[in-house]
């Protein structure tokens, strides 16, 4: 007996739809199906760029049935493409995927309940739930891993918590980039206690400052980072 297939989250925006040759009936084409969660893995991989584990959990799969998916994806956009067939989108095993809705989670790189300037050495990550009106309704703590935050994982650790948004001082872009390919937000350019500038972030009042950290090539050296690389607290 085959295992039942899970239904897989989507964007409410995706709709049926075809797409053709110019010039050509369409009941003049071969066509080929894309189905609606295979669109929304090539949206999540291709236009959002996320990692495969982020994009496996924002459909509600794991990563391993999320790489069939993007990969049968493709391969029905390309032949599509270059034989010159008929796209259709539509059906597949899917379920509405409601942005916004229920609880969020913000993460903030801390030292001793205060937001740590420098993303990359902070003492830990204070993780905070959030309600659906923005209310603070649970608070954890994540110990900050071994080594300079280009060289962590915490990344993809903080997404499997269902953390969506972070909310630091300052980081560099690389890690920004990092985190967002792991489908969390940035929002730099916070400051005091971590759970005031989580309830500002909630309120709509704390807006990225854009500001990478700088001023720590000195510390770029001591941690062997001669070859260029984004250590999270400089640009």
């Amino acid at each position: 007996m085959s295992r039942p297939v899970n239904e897989r989250l989507v964007r409410s925006g995706l709709q049926q739809r075809r797409f053709k040759p110019a010039g050509i009936l369409t009941r003049e084409l071969e066509e080929v199906v894309l189905s609606l969660d295979g669109a929304e893995a090539i949206c999540l991989a291709d236009l959002e760029g996320l990692y495969q584990e982020a994009a496996a959990q924002r459909m509600g799969v794991s990563r391993q049935t999320f790489g069939r998916i993007v990969e049968a994806a493709r391969r029905t956009i390309a032949d599509a493409i270059i034989n010159g067939k008929c796209l259709r989108i539509e059906g597949g095993d899917i379920a509405m995927r409601q942005e916004g809705v229920g609880m969020m989670k913000v993460a903030v790189p801390s030292r001793a309940g205060e937001v740590d300037g420098h993303f990359g050495h902070c003492e830990g990550f204070s993780v905070f739930s959030l309600d659906e009106r923005g209310g603070i309704v649970g608070e954890e703590s994540v110990a900050s891993p071994a080594g300079c935050g280009c060289e962590s994982n915490i990344g993809g650790v903080l997404a499997r918590m269902g953390v969506t948004h972070l909310v630091a001082g300052n980081m560099g872009e690389g890690a920004v980039r990092v985190l967002q390919a792991n489908g969390i937000s940035v929002t730099r350019g916070a400051s005091g206690s971590a759970r005031e500038a989580v309830e500002r972030f909630a309120a709509g009042t704390l807006a990225d400052s854009g500001t990478p950290c700088t001023g720590h090539a000195g510390e770029h050296g001591a941690h062997g980072h001669a070859h260029g690389q984004d250590c999270g607290h400089g640009s």
